[in-house]
């Protein structure tokens, strides 16, 4: 019992080493795209990378068309709180982007050459899928002959024509009509280097210094208001674990209801997770900047 659990110790081990070996490294910074004030990421590369090396996780608000419901699975872009975005900016790891007007501008000022090498790229594409196109409808077929003839050997071994001779493997001389591709993004026409000059920063409410404190802090924070918070507190990935706490962040000075700190560590109690409340600390010499974060945690001793 113990070697069988040694061993699988070690085949986790392993398999682990091997994703960290075919993870895709993005250099950095790496570009956030703002739409309608929203921040958003289109690159699926970008968005395993955030979630491995930075704890961001965001929620995919893209649908994915073979899915027979839409409201269960969500793909593509990632949709970024603005406490995240503008966390990743201020420690450059990203950096902001009208989408429309990048869009727009390297539409105009595109050159022959990008031009012609996207529209080859295009064509290579519905080529490609073209082969593969006709090799399944041509493997089909064979598949379909073989269980004919074996389920009547006679009428195979009467039969003039073998799928060997119907589907030589010379290739044809006549040439492949490409499919038609439809472009699913645009993301090659847009510069890899940062424009110049920079977007602000995303407006973050007042509770940004508690997100900034809980993910130094190595938690992964996810969007509240299904618990009636601001923030989901994980101690790892969502993926692996539950979450431990319900974040509020608070201003130093603002009055907080009583009822609402009651009615939070019920429901968190409630839930099995700790209610948080927690804000940044104001300086004694009087500056705006935000002094140390403190946190409070509350739990509801009986229900």
């Amino acid at each position: 019992m113990l070697r069988s659990s040694i061993r699988s110790l070690h085949a986790r081990s392993n398999q682990s080493k091997a994703v960290e070996m075919t993870s895709i490294a993005v250099p950095e910074p790496f570009l956030i795209s703002r739409v309608a004030n929203r921040h958003l990421i289109f690159d699926i590369n970008t968005i395993t990378y955030i979630r491995r090396e930075h704890h961001i996780c965001g929620v995919l608000i893209g649908n994915i068309p073979q899915a027979s419901q839409q409201n269960i699975f969500n793909g593509v872009p990632l949709e970024l709180m603005p406490e995240e975005a503008r966390m990743l900016v201020e420690k450059g790891h990203a950096y902001l982007v009208d989408d429309v007007a990048s869009h727009l501008q390297a539409l105009k000022f595109t050159d022959k050459q990008d031009k012609l090498a996207y529209k080859q790229g295009l064509d290579q594409e519905g080529r490609a899928a073209a082969v593969a196109q006709l090799q399944d409808m041509a493997s089909k077929k064979a598949k379909h002959f073989e269980k004919v003839a074996r389920s009547n050997p006679r009428a195979g071994s009467l039969s003039p024509s073998t799928p060997s001779s119907l589907f030589p493997n010379t290739p044809s001389s006549q040439p492949v009509q490409p499919m038609l591709i439809t472009p699913t993004t645009s993301s090659t026409l847009i510069k890899a280097s940062p424009p110049s000059p920079a977007l602000p920063l995303p407006i973050v409410p007042s509770s940004y210094p508690l997100f900034t404190h809980l993910h130094s802090q190595g938690y992964f924070l996810s969007p509240g208001l299904r618990f009636g918070c601001q923030y989901v507190a994980y101690p790892g990935d969502p993926l692996r674990f539950h979450s431990h706490f319900l974040a509020v962040g608070a201003e130093w000075e603002e009055e907080i209801d009583l009822l609402d700190i009651v009615g939070g560590g019920r429901l968190g109690t409630g839930v099995k997770k700790g209610y948080l409340l927690g804000g940044a600390e104001r300086k004694v010499d009087g500056s705006d900047d935000d002094g140390e974060v403190r946190t409070f945690c509350f739990e509801w001793a009986a229900m």
